[in-house]
């Protein structure tokens, strides 16, 4: 997950690059009084959103099969946690014991 939020944010910098070299030297418009910030930060966000999609892909499958196996694991674990807890709670009521 590290990996893939480090190449998009990558993608963004280069976008984030070639925007403001395109605003400075006259290619898309500059911003409105003090926004030309902003307005740099929106173009490059938006060029680099569909960028990111297209080539990040395999990077993002790869990073959901770890996450959904990250998942599986911890729903296992609860459930063997719920099982051993039930598996004693019974023997307490079997013994005649408060729970």
């Amino acid at each position: 997950m590290l990996r893939y939020t480090l190449m998009r944010l990558g993608i963004f910098a280069g976008c984030l690059v070639v925007v403001w070299g395109a605003v400075y030297s006259g290619i898309f418009p500059r911003g409105y009084g003090n926004a030309n910030f902003l307005w740099l930060l929106l173009l490059a966000m938006v060029l680099s959103a569909p960028i990111s999609w297209v080539v990040l892909r395999k990077e993002r499958d790869r990073a959901s099969v770890q996450v959904a196996g990250k998942v599986d694991r911890m729903k296992a674990n609860l459930d063997a946690n719920r099982s051993v807890e039930d598996g004693a709670d019974d023997t307490a009521h079997a013994q005649g014991q408060p729970s």
